[in-house]
């Protein structure tokens, strides 16, 4: 059934960042926005239009570009080692025991958790890929999944990608109930695999129109032999193909000028991940040399274990932060653009034209926020950076209240309603006591 939102204030997520008051979403019975604007001249409606009115605010769906949400079965192990070694010595060793039901309850539980956040859209690079697909579907959830390969003893890199590309014609690229489901190819990174692989899957990818989802550039010291033999991981990624095609880089922290001159021309996307950045002692990404070239950058959470949670609006609270300080500027990243980068710049950095904006054609990805809190205790009827700064630094994921993917409810009252939250903390409780 078609459905009308009357809401005080909506942010379409516009290039403007417009703030809409007194405002109309109408949204088709396909889950797909039909009008987005000023309550005085919406469309007439029929009676079979379900009409509701919310308080508060209406945003669209967070868009998180960078995330292992089954690592939410990991949570709290090896955070205070060196990157490497976490990965080597802990991270690794524990993956290895894990069975493909606990990486589905791992994603399960953090679907959950993004959603009761108000992120509608993960971005996911992991393996047990079509567990991934069964729980982000079950918690209604939209994701991106990019099957992680990597060259290690046991994993035939060649026969994951080819997989990929196999499972992409036989389902599509995207599937599911309201396209909920888009598949990536997802090559761990340069250091990890052999020039080869890198060939590989910029032909696969390419010949399918699919994204590519690579961590790029994460620490200094990871990726040396690359750098030693070809100038930079970007111009190793140039010369196998993979700029040609759709690419998304996920924490792009030491780049040279020439790097970010390379992937401003390609159209690859970014995906910022301040939180884990610096809680790994990574590095402070170049935000703003990345945006300055005009190069679409999203935000993202990274996994569990590298940032703890999968909040996307406090990731934008440390981009603020981050960026300011390291601009010397307190305008360096305004409030209007953190919010920007969290919804439609996210949908930008994957390539997205569907997602990430409340605007007629998109799907109906929606969050509502509570402004019965302290932290609107001013009211909505503020100026509007006023009104935005309380949403960003303020508010964050603590107001939010209702969610909707494709128009179809998730979250209602800060709950989610597809799937029982308390039976699925369970789950991966006794999943990760079977791992540990």
């Amino acid at each position: 059934m078609a459905q009308r939102f009357f809401v005080p204030v909506v942010l379409p997520a516009d290039p403007d960042c417009s703030v809409l008051r007194d405002a109309v979403v109408d949204v088709g019975p396909d889950g797909r926005i039909t009008y987005c604007g000023a309550a005085s001249a919406a469309p007439s409606i029929t009676e079979n239009v379900a009409c509701s009115v919310l308080p508060g605010i209406l945003t669209p769906g967070l868009v998180n570009t960078h995330a292992h949400s089954p690592m939410t079965i990991l949570r709290g192990i090896g955070g205070d080692l060196p990157s490497m070694a976490r990965r080597q010595n802990v991270i690794w060793p524990t993956e290895a025991r894990m069975r493909a039901r606990d990486a589905r309850a791992g994603m399960l539980l953090g679907c959950i958790e993004m959603l009761r956040y108000g992120v509608t859209t993960s971005a996911e690079m992991y393996a047990h890929a079509e567990e991934l697909v069964e729980a982000a579907l079950e918690a209604g959830s939209r994701v991106l999944v990019a099957p992680a390969y990597i060259n290690r003893p046991g994993i035939d890199w060649y026969s994951e990608i080819k997989a990929i590309g196999k499972w992409i014609d036989a389902d599509g690229l995207r599937f599911g109930p309201g396209d909920r489901i888009e598949l990536c190819y997802g090559p761990h990174s340069a250091y990890t695999l052999p020039t080869q692989a890198l060939h590989v899957t910029a032909e696969e990818s390419a010949g399918r129109g699919a994204l590519v989802h690579i961590h790029l550039a994460e620490t200094v010291d990871e990726d040396l032999a690359q750098r030693w033999e070809h100038g930079s991981t970007i111009q190793l990624l140039q010369k196998t193909g993979l700029l040609k095609g759709r690419l998304l880089a996920a924490h792009a922290v030491h780049l040279s000028d020439n790097d970010i001159r390379l992937l401003a021309e390609s159209g690859t996307g970014v995906a910022h991940c301040p939180g884990s950045n610096a809680k790994l002692a990574a590095g402070m990404a170049p935000l703003h040399a990345l945006r300055s070239a005009s190069i679409p950058v999203g935000l993202g959470t990274d996994g569990p274990v590298s940032s703890d949670d999968l909040d996307l609006w406090e990731e934008a609270r440390l981009a603020m932060m981050f960026s300011r300080l390291s601009m010397s500027d307190p305008l360096a990243l305004t409030a209007k653009d953190a919010f920007l980068m969290a919804t439609a710049g996210g949908a930008a950095a994957l390539g997205r034209t569907d997602i990430g904006a409340l605007r007629p054609g998109n799907w109906a990805d929606m969050t509502h926020i509570d402004v019965d809190g302290p932290y609107f205790a001013a009211g909505l009827d503020v100026a509007d950076e006023q009104l935005l700064a309380n949403l960003m630094w303020a508010a964050g994921s603590r107001a939010v209240k209702d969610v909707w993917v494709a128009g179809e409810p998730v979250v209602v009252n800060g709950e989610t309603v597809r799937v029982d939250r308390i039976a699925a903390q369970r789950a991966l409780a006794d999943a990760t006591t079977r791992i540990r």
